[in-house]
């Protein structure tokens, strides 16, 4: 019979390696990811870590002009959302998008950030 250590030593090896196995799948599947699609998620991190940096930063100094502080985690998680679109309507996979053109999805990112902007502006008061 196992005692309560080999068992959890079993498990805790065996979930390692569960994970380091999905960890590499996930990384050869994302090696086949065409490069446009690769910048459109940088760019989606790049937003979203700047959101988190300015919710670590209104929670370390505070946040006096509330609004301002709203207006600017608004804009990255709103940016990173279209970007997440984007990328939809991109991918060739998708088979939804598959007569939209590459251009006209992007066109229309462009508009809605302009839009998303507008909106932010106008939140800043």
């Amino acid at each position: 019979m196992l005692t309560f250590r080999e068992l959890e030593f079993k498990m805790a090896k065996s979930s390692t390696s569960d994970a380091q196995a999905l960890f590499r799948s996930l990384r050869s599947a994302y090696a086949a990811t065409p490069t446009n699609l690769k910048i459109i998620d940088l760019y989606v991190v790049y937003a979203i870590t700047t959101a988190v940096i300015q919710v670590v930063y209104m929670g370390i100094v505070g946040s006096f002009p509330f609004n301002s502080f709203l207006a600017g985690v608004l804009s990255c998680v709103g940016t990173a959302v279209l970007a997440v679109c984007l990328r939809i309507q991109v991918n060739k996979e998708n088979k939804e998008f598959k007569d939209l053109p590459p251009e006209r999805a992007f066109a229309d990112f462009v508009l809605c950030n302009l839009v998303l902007h507008l909106v932010v502006i106008n939140f800043l008061g």
